[in-house]
């Protein structure tokens, strides 16, 4: 076929309503074109190994093209596909789609190790819907996925490209969806039928999925497939399809049970390999920080002021911490939203909707919900939890830099972690840029500039002939010049919220002049310094009688109950509070030991989620009860080491209970103890 019969083709390709119909009650949309990479995984120069009839293929380092300039148009894709190809506006396959195509349209079974973001799911698509006839309501095709994500994604890519296709129809079958609905669209009839590999063994035991007339069997990400425990299911499924069925099986790694697999279900298949330098896009930007996780959203929020984003990922290890970090992000301003496992499927997918539309800017997501996601539009892809190991963040980062896209990565580390740091680059054989968060300077100065554009913009754009009146008026019967009049129509807008960023301020070095310690660090009660806190049993009591000075602002003093008769050293406290409620040391004031009591200066506005973590801390052996200033409690011994300890009840009765009941355990024991006392004092 000529690239000009392909010009002379004037007629537009519209989706047939059987397309609309089939993905329309899961709310899926058909999207435009996206052949998810116009460019190979990496830059570097990869290598293709293609056992059989074709021999290895070199491609070029910058471009990732082969040296045969291969162009869409060479490839025997049907009109219709073609058609497709051309109205997304691509020309030239990825190395891997000009290797694959032509074995898929041979009908050879296939065995492609390739990663995501090589371009794989139009690399078996195009070539399978080039073949396809759309007759009858049997399936002819079936992909499994690992992941409902995937295979939703993988669906809406078979209709994009057969959006020329008459009579065309796609279902996506998956665990979560009410099953009525996947029954209605099977018994319509389904020439591709995309799902997880659970879900379609349901279907092929309740017999709603006949695979007697399947052609053809893609099985994407199979590596996948296995870690999540579904081998089985998959020998089920193969099992099952007619023997002289095409087979596709796409997998990153090739452990031993998928080339078992490969062995006894393929015939003779074509083995394909990218070999490459790197595991990640030379687009992407990878860059670490390290943070303590009290200071992990205020950085994130900083990054995100600082540097242009269009739809932005947030990495959390947990789905409890996807829901906090969106609620955050979201108290900010931003749009934000949480996307796990514990969501309803209708609401994960209209979430995804809104991230790939632009309604929604910021995904907090984990790794299983966010498997095989492809936006285009991902700038960013911020690793806010340490993941649990390399294939993950390898996995986290292709998120971005998608479609030959630049793409930045950046990942939040603790101090602790940094020999995690070298495993990844390790592994992704890629050196990562480890910067400093972003200043209240560099923050104040976009915001500054932001203002200037705003101004700008509101002259060009709007008439302001309204207001010109009504201010003039006012500086008229006034007096006040102009600039005061618009700097407090500046402040109007901020409505109470400051405009400028104020840094925390750096932790201060001792002053001996004070009598308190500004500056707690860990070892600072290891020794004794003028002006500061010792635990030195001989000179403690000295630099304790000191009185000390107001908390500093942003600080509270509150009260924990253990002390010095608990054997509680200053140093123990710390590492509790520190390790217990993540809390950086610069942030733990002044510690003051008393006989049964000890307080502390914490910051006022510690969460409550911390607060209550700390009164349930243990420190030698006691929980610390901590309780903030002015709360009541009932502590007989508060002043002094006199009379009962403060963690056990008073023996004194309430008003009016005179001859009411009998004393506590705690008052007979008090009354003992001042008898002994009395004897003494007689002797």
């Amino acid at each position: 076929m000529s690239e000009n019969n392909l010009r002379d083709v004037e007629s537009p390709c519209v989706a047939s309503a059987a397309i609309e119909s089939s993905l329309g009650t899961v709310g899926l949309t058909v999207p435009e074109v996206d052949f998810e990479s116009a460019e190979p995984l990496v830059g570097e120069a990869p290598v293709i190994e293609a056992e059989g009839t074709h021999s290895t293929v070199t491609l070029n380092s910058q471009t990732g093209d082969s040296s045969g300039e291969t162009s869409f148009l060479d490839l025997a894709l049907s009109q219709a596909v073609q058609q497709a190809v051309q109205k997304s506006g691509y020309d030239r396959p990825t190395p891997i789609q000009a290797e694959i195509i032509p074995h898929m349209l041979a009908g050879r079974d296939l065995l492609a190790q390739s990663h995501t973001g090589t371009g794989k799911t139009a690399a078996f698509a195009l070539p399978i819907l080039s073949q396809l006839k759309t007759v009858g309501k049997k399936p002819k095709v079936l992909v499994l996925t690992p992941t409902r994500e995937l295979a939703i994604q993988v669906a809406r890519s078979f209709t994009t490209y057969a959006a020329c296709l008459p009579e065309f129809a796609v279902t996506v079958i998956y665990g979560g969806q009410d099953y009525e609905v996947q029954f209605k669209q099977l018994r319509r009839g389904a020439h591709v039928v995309v799902g997880t590999p659970g879900r379609v063994i349901d279907h092929i035991k309740r017999r709603t999925l006949d695979l007697s007339q399947l052609e053809c069997l893609v099985l994407d990400e199979a590596d996948e497939m296995l870690n999540m425990g579904f081998l089985e299911d998959v020998q089920f499924v193969l099992e099952k399809t007619p023997p002289e069925r095409q087979i596709a099986l796409f997998s990153a790694t090739l452990p031993t049970p998928i080339r078992n697999i490969a062995q006894q279900y393929l015939n003779n298949p074509a083995k394909i390999t990218i070999k490459k330098k790197t595991m990640t896009v030379d687009s992407i930007r990878q860059r670490a920080l390290f943070v303590t996780p009290r200071e992990k959203i205020g950085v994130l929020k900083r990054i995100l002021e600082v540097e242009e984003s269009d739809g932005v990922i947030v990495f959390t290890k947990t789905r409890e911490t996807t829901v906090s970090v969106a609620e955050k992000l979201h108290r900010e301003g931003l749009s934000a939203m949480a996307l796990n496992g514990d969501m309803p499927q209708r609401v994960r997918e209209r979430t995804i909707e809104q991230l790939r539309s632009g309604k929604l800017n910021i995904l907090v997501a984990t790794d299983v919900a966010a498997r095989g996601l492809d936006v285009t539009r991902i700038t960013h892809v911020f690793n806010f939890d340490l993941p649990h190991d390399s294939k993950s963040y390898i996995h986290r980062v292709g998120r971005t830099g998608r479609a030959g896209r630049k793409g930045e990565a950046i990942i939040f580390l603790t101090k602790s972690q940094r020999g995690k740091l070298r495993v990844i680059e390790k592994a992704t054989r890629q050196p990562i840029e480890v910067v400093q968060p972003p200043t209240a300077d560099d923050i104040n100065a976009i915001r500054t500039r932001q203002f200037h554009s705003q101004i700008t913009d509101m002259l060009a754009r709007h008439d302001l002939t309204l207001f010109k009146k009504l201010i003039t008026e006012y500086a008229e019967t006034s007096g006040k010049p102009m600039v005061m009049i618009a700097a407090a129509l500046a402040q109007m807008g901020q409505r109470g919220r400051k405009f400028f960023m104020e840094d925390r301020p750096n932790p201060k070095k001792p002053d001996h002049n004070k009598h308190y310690q500004e500056e707690p660090r860990h070892d600072r009660f290891e020794r004794e310094s003028p002006g500061g806190f010792s635990n030195h049993p001989r000179r403690g009591r000295k630099s304790e009688s000191r009185l000390l000075g107001p908390p500093e602002p942003g600080m509270m003093r509150c009260r924990i109950e253990v002390g010095r008769k608990d054997g509680v050293r200053p140093g123990s406290i710390v590492g509790a509070v520190a390790n217990e409620a993540g809390i950086a040391g610069e942030y733990i004031g002044p510690i003051k030991i008393h006989d049964s009591f000890s307080t502390i200066d914490l910051p006022e506005e510690m969460p409550t989620d911390v607060y209550e973590t700390l009164q349930q801390t243990k420190v030698a052996g006691k929980h610390l009860r901590l309780s903030r200033p002015g709360e009541a409690r009932n502590r007989p011994g508060d002043s002094h080491s006199k009379g009962p300890r403060s963690d056990r009840p008073s023996g004194k009765r309430s008003p009016g209970s005179k001859g009411q009941g009998k004393k506590t355990y705690a008052g007979k024991r008090a009354t003992r103890r001042k008898s002994t006392r009395a004897e003494k004092r007689k002797k």
